[in-house]
């Protein structure tokens, strides 16, 4: 028998997210020669009520043809994000719906979340004490929400077993990629990645998709030292040089530094010099040797140092993800 998927639709779910598992999970053939192009999943898509429509986050709602029953019989169940989880997602607890819902699901069951589904799964207990992951913008905030959970807001996805979770939207289809590779072999994932037209496996995590710029204090005393190794990042910046922009000894300087921004002086500075290298990755033909240099790394083995301990991915990994295309090019 195909291993059943069941797909939880939440009202205000995103459509995209939702049709991830049917295309992957649904798409995936055996390849055995006697059951040679044979479903390997069963792929079905419930609710918390009784069949009927499905409020989406656009201007449509969904048909969902089978209730909470489902997930009784599930193998696996996949909860996709959704834009309305109301106590869920402010105050850490399943509706009584949702909760009614949940434990129709057998013991042993694989829980699998695509972005902010993972606040379901929190809430239902299932994390506790284990890692997750979620969307990179609201990681701070589950975090908070469930301290129990170890969260890691940088990667795509995370397998603990029996209990998956994955990243914001696209991650999604990494995280079923995955899951297929893990249930069938590369084999099986490669042909759907292909027929998908994804990558079967995407180097780096939620890192490289995370714009981080330094907040700026509305009253601040070394504004004008950041200021000032803004405009040379190219050229050997010291600390004592930064802290003569602002009149003060490297000990005060130093200290004030770290309670405006958060970071020592040389981690600020490692940070903008990594954001000047990404932006002229993406933005410009230089060469690798030439990016370093602009973005004062000095020689590409030091930026592709600095890019792989902060993205997660070398520069021409990056450059490739990132590159704008020719056409969009004045």
């Amino acid at each position: 028998m195909p291993h059943r998927v069941a797909v939880l639709a939440l009202d205000g779910l995103l459509p995209f997210e939702l049709g991830i598992p049917a295309r992957i999970f649904g798409r995936s053939l055996d390849p055995a020669p006697g059951n040679r192009g044979g479903k390997l999943y069963e792929v079905v898509t419930c609710s918390v009520r009784p069949p009927g429509p499905v409020r989406t986050d656009s201007d449509y709602a969904i048909l969902v043809e089978h209730g909470p029953e489902a997930l009784a019989t599930a193998d696996t169940v996949v909860i996709p994000a959704s834009y309305e989880l109301g106590p869920v997602i402010e105050e850490g607890r399943l509706t009584d719906e949702l909760a009614a819902a949940l434990a129709l699901i057998r013991p042993g069951t694989r829980m699998v979340s695509i972005c902010t589904g993972s606040y379901v799964l929190a809430a239902a207990g299932y994390l506790d004490g284990r890692p997750a992951t979620t969307h990179w913008s609201s990681a701070d905030h589950f975090q908070r929400l469930f301290p129990q959970v170890r969260v890691d807001p940088d990667v795509l996805f995370i397998d603990d077993g029996d209990v998956l979770t994955s990243a914001g939207v696209a991650a999604g289809i990494d995280l079923c990629l995955h899951l297929v590779r893990r249930d069938h072999g590369s084999a099986v994932a490669n042909e759907i990645a292909r027929r998908t037209v994804v990558p079967p496996h995407r180097d780096g995590g939620q890192a490289q998709y995370i714009h981080r710029p330094v907040p700026e204090p509305q009253f601040a005393t070394t504004t004008a030292a950041r200021a000032w190794a803004l405009g040379r990042l190219d050229r050997p910046i010291l600390l004592r040089d930064m802290a003569r922009q602002e009149s003060m000894s490297v000990r005060t300087f130093t200290r004030r530094f770290r309670e405006e921004v958060g970071v020592s002086p040389g981690q600020w500075l490692t940070q903008q010099r990594v954001e000047r290298a990404r932006h002229l990755l993406e933005s410009s033909d230089l060469s690798i040797d030439q990016v370093a240099r602009d973005a004062g790394f000095g020689t590409a083995t030091s930026l592709r140092q600095h890019l792989q301990a902060a993205l997660g991915v070398p520069p021409t990994v990056y450059r490739r993800t990132f590159r704008r295309a020719s056409a969009d090019t004045p």
